[in-house]
């Protein structure tokens, strides 16, 4: 433990009264988190350690955020030096770091000439801006929007408007309407809702992160790319979980061919931990929907979270992450696979956005166990493990992993026929 650590452990205890961090969290929180697993108070490279001194392999990384792992170098010098200059502004006035990130993103996307960036401080909020604009676009005469069975968007208003998940809506109607869900890669759907020609917009996920990592069939897509086409609606392509390299492709839809979007949404992995979102508008008609005064955020693109920013898609480039992230997630998928244990249905997903497939309902109950054989993934639905580590993770790393996981399985069914 270094003494850093032990300094914050000593620290916290006198400010507690002797209280442990998990109580006081209890107290002084809002428990919309649930009962926090643990309490972390470092991290390096693909490892996290707790109050306890107890150290853990990152394999879920903040559910996608943090691209370059903890504490890497890149992101520490970018936010040294940018806030020695400069920490934020209002949009009254531009910085050099969030226009060099609009440009640089832009490149990324294949962005048409006259596309343009809107920047925000999280994937919701993303996805708020491109309702608006499907809204802007729509007007009176294309008042339905159609999102997919098991998306998740968000859980600010409208953005939970698009979310599918009862138990996430239901609380909060009536939302924002005018919204409905089709079954997830059904081409006759999808072709008979868009047939009346009033759809202003399609929500999609490349790969449904919280349905368990699932991907949209690359025929689908395409066909979601020519149907909107045809009728004029807009396609809007939610990338928060699963661009920014994840799946091996800058972006999950580039995979396939043909399909060029009308609005991307990002944040996650954009700032590898540092808080920002975007919204890419293709082409100056989509561009124009929104215009002076139609939206705005206070933080989004201040320079501290455009330069990290930078320098997380500056690191990718620079150290070849994109092929390494394929070439690592294809080898753990196989290693699983390979496993030909019969409580493992399939892995799911592309390069380390992958959904390990259960038999049985017992997901969280694998991932409680992982946690405490010091390996950190989650549990998006009951028969689904989700790994999505940082980017410079290791075939070796995750094979320890690959390993143990006929393990914890014992473990979890042997805990449920001893409380049978």
């Amino acid at each position: 433990m270094s003494e850093k650590q032990s300094t914050v452990n000593l620290d916290a205890a006198a400010a507690g009264d002797g209280q442990s961090y998990a109580q006081r969290y209890t107290e002084a929180m809002i428990p919309v988190f649930g009962t926090p697993q643990r309490v972390l108070v470092r991290g390096e490279g693909v490892h996290v350690w707790d109050d306890h001194g107890t150290q853990y392999l990152d394999l879920l990384g903040g559910i996608a955020v943090n691209t370059l792992g903890h504490g890497h170098p890149a992101i520490l010098s970018a936010l040294a030096k940018q806030a020695e200059d400069l920490v934020h502004v209002s949009n009254f006035f531009a910085t050099a770091p969030q226009i060099e990130l609009a440009e640089t993103l832009l490149r990324l996307a294949r962005a048409p000439e006259g596309s343009g960036v809107f920047f925000a401080n999280s994937g919701t909020e993303a996805n708020e801006a491109a309702f608006k604009i499907a809204r802007r676009h729509g007007g009176a005469d294309r008042p339905r929007i159609l999102a997919l069975t098991d998306s998740f968007h968000g859980r600010t208003m409208g953005a939970l408007a698009l979310t599918s998940k009862e138990a996430y809506r239901v609380p909060f109607e009536p939302l924002p309407g005018g919204v409905e869900f089709l079954p997830a890669n059904d081409e006759d759907a999808l072709a008979a809702a868009l047939a009346p020609g009033d759809v202003a917009a399609v929500f999609a996920e490349p790969i449904q992160g919280e349905a368990g990592v699932r991907p949209l069939d690359p025929t689908y897509l395409q066909a979601l790319r020519l149907l909107t086409r045809e009728h004029g609606t807009l396609l809007i392509l939610d990338e928060v979980q699963s661009g920014i390299a994840r799946s091996g492709h800058w972006f999950a839809h580039q995979a396939t061919d043909g399909v060029v979007p009308d609005v991307m949404t990002l944040a996650k992995g954009l700032g590898g931990g540092f808080p920002i979102g975007a919204l890419i508008a293709f082409g100056p008609e989509v561009r124009a929907l929104l215009s002076a005064g139609q939206h705005g955020t206070t933080f989004g693109g201040n320079p501290l979270g455009a330069a990290v920013a930078l320098a997380v898609l500056g690191t990718i480039t620079e150290d070849g992450l994109l092929d390494h992230v394929r070439e690592v997630g294809d080898r753990f998928a196989e290693s699983v696979s390979a496993l030909a244990d019969p409580r493992i249905t399939e892995v799911r997903g592309a390069g380390l956005l992958r959904g390990i497939g259960l038999s049985e309902p017992i997901a969280p109950q694998v991932a409680a166990a992982s946690l405490e054989a010091g390996f950190i993934v989650n549990a998006p639905n009951p028969s689904t493990i989700r790994i999505a580590p940082p980017l410079i993770i290791t075939a070796e790393e995750l094979g320890t992993f690959t390993a143990a996981l006929p393990g914890l399985l014992d473990t979890v069914l042997a805990n449920a026929t001893e409380g049978a």
